[in-house]
């Protein structure tokens, strides 16, 4: 069998990048280890993911932010970020115009199920399921993917979107640096009995981050990240014993809360490839870069580094030029690397501040917030980059419509 481009991995970045592509007068084919039946109807993860305009308005362009129902993206109007036990924190938000939206909580499955939705319904995308890439040959016109059923398939250009622990990048020689932070994210559903506001919450406790998330009005997503020494007692909880800690972590804020859900434990682990491409392979998604969630510009990365890939192999195809060309794949990694690595680094760099607990650290903390707060200019900076929504004004005007 022959494509014009073979994507490995039917997760979000795989599918998203599948449906951007689509309807171009390329034949495509997905290959994922898992069976239709989960790619069809994915399970609750405990991941929900914190959506920006950027984001947003890329899901609209391909069609799926239609499929996701109003109740199944609740906006974050406010966020507040907090230190140690300090009450002061540094606020962004705290409007309610739908274009003042901060940006968008989807659950993780449901943004599987659009995207797989929208896939499946279309003509020039071919899904292989419930198979695994076993070896990637490439050569100056095309590449040969030999797959874990003996066929061998082959395509102008491979994209590996199969997470952050890519086998596809492995073989295709791409080195990348992984960085264990030591750390776990326990991830569930609370319900609360006093109303949220549609306020994030990021608060830096000492040996513990906990993450508020708004959903419907009495409940919230959770993510506590501790060390990952201490994963196995979280989890060994009672759910009553688990709510109770949170509650009182979360200084009564949201009143009487109690677990809606079952927990999931992540280990944390950062990968930042050291190049996106090689000959007849491009990354995207995690198997590019994989973040820590504090930031949570995971998925938001992985959207707009496919949409830059898919943009410059529209025009080839248009040009009818090779969409595999290693002048292609090089303008697509400039772009993408001057987004991404000043992002990694600096989450990394963020990170290692507010969970060391020394006092020199400390003060540091409790000193970046409040200059962050008090300086305007610095604030609006720091909230553009985190919601991405200066960049799209002009092309999501939906969310920006003048008062």
């Amino acid at each position: 069998m022959t494509y014009d481009i073979v994507i490995v991995g039917a997760g979000p970045a795989g599918l998203s990048f599948a449906r951007t592509i689509a309807n171009k007068g390329l034949t495509i084919a997905l290959i994922e280890k898992q069976p239709e039946t989960r790619l069809a109807a994915p399970e609750f993860d405990g991941r929900d993911i914190a959506l920006t305009h950027q984001s947003v308005r890329i899901l609209q362009e391909i069609g799926v932010w239609s499929r996701i129902a109003a109740p199944d993206r609740p906006p974050i109007r406010a966020a507040k970020v907090m230190d140690g036990t300090s009450p002061y924190s540094l606020s962004f938000g705290g409007n309610s115009e739908p274009h003042d939206a901060l940006g968008f909580i989807v659950s993780n499955n449901v943004i599987r199920k659009a995207l797989y939705d929208e896939v499946h319904a279309l003509d020039d995308v071919e899904i292989h399921t419930d198979l695994t890439v076993i070896s990637v040959a490439t050569d100056a016109r095309e590449a040969t993917l030999t797959l874990s059923d003996g066929q061998r398939i082959r395509s102008r250009l491979v994209v590996a979107a199969d997470s952050r622990h890519s086998d596809t990048r492995r073989m295709a020689g791409i080195p990348a640096s992984m960085h264990d932070f030591g750390r776990v994210c326990i991830v569930c559903r609370m319900g609360h009995s006093k109303a949220h506001d549609e306020t994030a919450y990021e608060c830096f406790h000492y040996g513990r981050t906990l993450a508020v998330l708004p959903l419907d009005s009495h409940c919230s997503s959770i993510v506590v990240t501790a060390p990952i020494n201490e994963r196995d007692s979280i989890m060994a909880l009672s759910d009553e014993a688990f709510s109770h800690d949170i509650e009182n972590r979360f200084n009564c804020r949201y009143g009487k809360m109690q677990l809606s859900s079952k927990r999931f434990a992540y280990p944390l682990i950062g990968v930042h490839a050291s190049k996106f491409y090689a000959n007849r392979v491009a990354l995207i998604g995690d198997a590019a870069v994989g973040m820590h969630p504090v930031t949570a510009h995971g998925y938001n990365l992985g959207l707009s580094g496919q949409e830059i890939l898919a943009r410059e192999i529209i025009a080839a195809s248009a040009a009818h030029t090779d969409i595999g060309s290693t002048t292609l794949l090089q303008r697509y990694q400039r772009r993408h690397m001057r987004a991404t690595k000043p992002m990694f680094h600096g989450t990394n760099g963020l990170v290692k501040l507010f969970t060391d607990d020394r006092a020199v650290a400390k003060l540091a903390r409790r000193t970046v917030l409040r200059v962050a707060n008090n300086l305007p200019p610095l604030k609006h900076v720091i909230q553009s980059k985190l919601t991405e929504a200066g960049r799209d004004k002009r092309r999501f005007p939906a969310l920006f419509r003048p008062r």
